[in-house]
C-alpha cells in the first residue's frame, strides 16, 4: 500500500533538490529543438530506471566512484558543448521537419543524456537514503519519480515557450556555454576530490 505522506514528503524533498540541477538545462535544450512529448518520453523513462535503481540499492549508491562519475559527466557535457558550437546555423523551420523529428531518435536522446548526466546525482542518492530511512520503496518511489518528471516537464516546456520570443541561434549559443561550464565543474570536481 502506498503512503500517502510518504510520497508528498519525497516528493518535496526531490523536486527542490532538482530544481537547480542540469536536468531542467538539458529538458529546456532538448525542448527547443524537438516535439516536448518525445523528449519527455525519453527523460522520463531514464527518471524511472533511475529511481528503480535507487530504491532498490537503498544506500549502496553512495560508494560508487564520484569521481568517475563526475569525469563521465564532465566530458559529455563539453561534447555536447562543442556540438552545438560547431552546429553550422541551422533555419529553425529546418529543424522541426518530420524526418529530424522521429519519435526513437529524440526519445533516445532525451533518455541516454539523462541516464547518464544523473547517475549518482544527488536526488539519486537521495531517493536511495530516503528509500533505506522509510522502509517504504513504492512510495518512495512514485515521490521521486514524480518530482522528476515534474522538474523535467517544466524544463522542456519552458524551451518550448522560450522558442516563441528568443532565435534559436542565439538559444543554442547561450546552451553551449551553459554546457561548457558544466562540463569544467563537473570535471573539477572529479579531479579536486
Amino acid at each position: 500500500m502506498i503512503s500517502f505522506s510518504v510520497t508528498a514528503v519525497v516528493f518535496g524533498v526531490i523536486l527542490l533538490a532538482e530544481l537547480p540541477d542540469k536536468t531542467a538545462l538539458a529538458g529546456l535544450v532538448l525542448g527547443t529543438r524537438y516535439r516536448a512529448s518525445y523528449v519527455f518520453v525519453g527523460v522520463a523513462a531514464a527518471f524511472a530506471l533511475h529511481v528503480a535503481l535507487a530504491v532498490a540499492a537503498g544506500s549502496v549508491l553512495t560508494l560508487l566512484p564520484r569521481q568517475i562519475v563526475q569525469a563521465l559527466t564532465g566530458v559529455l557535457f563539453l561534447g555536447g558543448a562543442a556540438v552545438l558550437l560547431m552546429k553550422r546555423d541551422e533555419n529553425e523551420e529546418e529543424i522541426r521537419k518530420p524526418e529530424n523529428q522521429s519519435f526513437w531518435k529524440v526519445s533516445r536522446a532525451g533518455f541516454m543524456l539523462i541516464l547518464v548526466a544523473e547517475f549518482a546525482d544527488l536526488t539519486q542518492i537521495m531517493t536511495a537514503n530516503l528509500a533505506a530511512r522509510y522502509g517504504d520503496p513504492l512510495s518512495v518511489g512514485l515521490g521521486a519519480v514524480l518530482a522528476l518528471w515534474t522538474v523535467a516537464a517544466m524544463g522542456i516546456l519552458g524551451g518550448k515557450a522560450l522558442m516563441r520570443r528568443v532565435p534559436l541561434q542565439l538559444v543554442t549559443k547561450v546552451a553551449a556555454l551553459v554546457m561548457l561550464a558544466l562540463g569544467v565543474w563537473s570535471l573539477w570536481e572529479a579531479v579536486a576530490r
